[in-house]
Parts: structure tokens; C-alpha cells; sequence
């Protein structure tokens, strides 16, 4: 089975070095090899599962609102008024 590996990462949208690429054609037909097998091999059919239905239980005792939020922010390691200040992970520019 030959596989064009630079045909894959193309269409994967993948950069691949040489080196990379050497290895990759060593490894990628054995995994299709591997796959096939699995395939091929005499497995019973999975059992179906039973329809799906809530298993949440009804909020019968809630916790009062606000009861731990002082404990929290106590906690925190650094806050703004009633929050709790955490580092910007993600950015807003457009």
C-alpha cells in the first residue's frame, strides 16, 4: 500500500518536515494495517441502550442564595468588589 504522505498533510493543513515525513511513511501503513484489522475482526453487536430519560434529581432543598459567597471571596487571591479577579486569558481585539 503506498501512501502519499505530503498529499495528506496537504490536505490536513499540516506542515511536515522531512524528517518528519520519512517517519511518517514508515508509521502511517501500519496504522491503516492495524485499522483494517480491526475492521475484519468478529465482534458481537453492541447491546442498544435504553432510551434516554432525566436523571436529575429535583433541587428539593436548595442552599440559601449568597450563603457561601463571603467565604469565596475570602478565598479568592484577588478580588474586585464582589468578584473574583483572575488573569486575562483570552483577547479582545478584533
Amino acid at each position: 500500500m503506498t501512501v502519499d504522505i505530503a498529499a495528506l498533510a496537504k490536505l490536513a493543513r499540516l506542515e511536515i518536515q522531512t524528517d518528519e515525513m520519512v517517519q511518517l511513511e514508515k508509521e502511517i501503513p501500519a496504522i491503516l494495517h492495524f485499522v483494517e484489522t480491526m475492521q475484519s475482526a468478529n465482534a458481537p453487536e453492541e447491546e442498544k441502550s435504553p432510551a434516554h430519560r432525566n436523571i436529575m434529581r429535583k433541587d428539593e432543598n436548595p442552599i440559601e442564595s449568597g450563603k457561601h459567597t463571603k467565604a469565596l471571596l475570602d478565598a479568592a487571591p484577588a478580588r474586585e468588589g464582589d468578584r473574583i479577579a483572575v488573569k486575562q486569558v483570552i483577547s479582545r481585539k478584533k
